[in-house]
């Protein structure tokens, strides 16, 4: 074991805020969406970021950061190429989940939950309302296909940018589009004093439209 770089001596003691279940709303999202926007107030340094896992059909898991574009009445919404890694795993097992950190608020949230496709309005609106340059990426970029170099890669952006020269309105590609991540629970943890965290967790009735809200251990 290397000596000079000691894992187990690197501690922080969080005291910043307390998280109750008595005071927290009865709908995960809301709770989230207070959480998100107290985030964004602090000048968190991309609070929407989100670690998104996923396992394809064998079960091998990945994980990645995308980022969060929507908190509709179904959940979490996020945009990505359908041919990708992760959206053949989603394609292939729909079971996925969510972290969101926040060191500076000493907040995380974690998610579980089914994902399904967005609504074609909703991955069109979204993809007209991206820099032009992000459009044309999304038709060039084979993502997470292997290529020869970057070279590679500019050749076809540039082969799509002269494509669609003179469109007032550049098409969605069918392979590119959002999700939503339908929550059935989602646990709030915020760091205490003396390893002794708050986590409060939100499980879904077999009513499938309320929450049952309970505290973990930490």
């Amino acid at each position: 074991m290397n000596s000079s770089l000691n894992l187990a001596d690197i501690r922080k003691n969080y005291a910043r805020q307390v998280l109750d279940e008595s005071l927290v709303a009865p709908n995960p999202l809301a709770q989230f969406n207070t959480w998100l926007q107290e985030a964004i107030d602090a000048n968190v340094p991309e609070p929407t970021a989100m670690v998104l896992a996923t396992a394809n059909q064998a079960g091998v898991p990945s994980a990645r950061v995308v980022l969060l574009k929507g908190v509709p009445p179904e959940g979490f919404l996020f945009f990505t190429n359908y041919l990708s890694h992760k959206g053949q795993d989603m394609a292939n097992n729909p079971a996925v989940a969510l972290t969101f950190f926040w060191p500076e608020l000493e907040r995380q949230v974690r998610v579980e939950g089914q994902v399904v496709k967005a609504r074609d309005k909703e991955s069109d609106e979204y993809f007209w309302s991206r820099p032009l340059g992000s459009q044309i990426g999304a038709w060039a970029s084979p993502q997470s296909k292997t290529v020869s170099n970057r070279a590679e890669l500019e050749k076809l952006n540039a082969e799509y940018e002269h494509k669609f020269i003179g469109l007032n309105k550049i098409p969605r590609p069918e392979h590119w589009g959002g999700y939503v991540v339908q929550p059935i629970l989602v646990e709030f943890w915020q760091g205490r004093p003396n390893r002794l965290h708050d986590r409060i967790i939100y499980t879904k009735n077999p009513d499938n439209l309320s929450w049952q809200i309970g505290r973990l251990a930490p």
